[in-house]
């Protein structure tokens, strides 16, 4: 797995602090908060795609070439926002198709999915096309912005069980952001815990979820998150 370390991540509007944190990927880490804590804005600045607006300070290692779209991908939140409706699949993917086939069937999509339009998929189909086209390029960090948001339990499941097989496979690391902290401790062996753009508490996941230092913590943890989205 690659090592990445974020030093420091200062994220401001004017004289508001917005994010303010530092933290490392050894291998799988979930980044958990409600919403309005922080999470979203971290992910665009990593991927340099902060609003113009915003003061951003972003000091980071790694043991890779950090190129987004490359060894840098995002999996999104909505695959429906994420493609074009009017365009099949397959005019989707740049990259051989040869290594399209395979990613699909490391997915256990259907190589008759590329001749189809997005609107053709269920929404278990059309995430795990979106991860196949942020893994066709190698990455050696995915980032993953609450994918499994929009899907059922059954799809959740396997949805994590997947990217668990291919990080064995391919060796990426993975930074999960979320709040579902169910699903989080299914994919991820560290956590850090952010509230208004500060991270309150990190760890294991084990050692997080079995004795939670704050309240705020513990408070996520207990929240149905299959239901409904928490907030304090």
């Amino acid at each position: 797995m690659k090592s990445i370390t974020i030093d420091e991540l200062i994220i401001r509007h004017g004289d508001e602090m917005l994010v303010e944190c530092s933290f490392e990927i050894f291998s799988s880490l979930a980044l958990v908060g409600q919403s309005g804590s922080g999470k979203s804005l971290i992910l665009k600045a990593l991927l340099g795609m902060s609003d113009s607006t915003l003061d951003v300070r972003l000091q980071k290692r790694s043991d890779f070439e950090w190129v987004r779209g490359q060894s840098v991908s995002l999996v999104p939140q909505n695959p429906f926002t994420a493609l074009s409706p009017l365009t099949k699949i397959k005019d989707q993917m740049f990259y051989p198709r040869q290594r399209v086939v395979e990613i699909f069937g490391w997915l256990e999509l259907e190589c008759d999915f590329l001749n189809r339009y997005p609107s053709e998929l269920s929404g278990g189909q059309l995430q795990r096309v979106v991860v196949a086209m942020a893994l066709a390029s190698q990455p050696s960090l995915l980032l993953l912005d609450e994918p499994t948001t929009a899907l059922d339990p059954v799809a959740k499941k396997v949805m994590t069980t997947l990217l668990k097989s291919l990080q064995e496979r391919l060796g990426f690391s993975t930074l999960f952001v979320t709040h579902d902290m169910g699903v989080a401790s299914d994919l991820c062996e560290d956590i850090c815990v952010l509230k208004e753009g500060k991270i309150i508490e990190e760890g294991t996941m084990q050692n997080v979820l079995q004795n939670p230092q704050d309240s705020y913590t513990r408070r996520l943890i207990d929240a149905d998150f299959k239901t409904r989205e928490f907030r304090v």
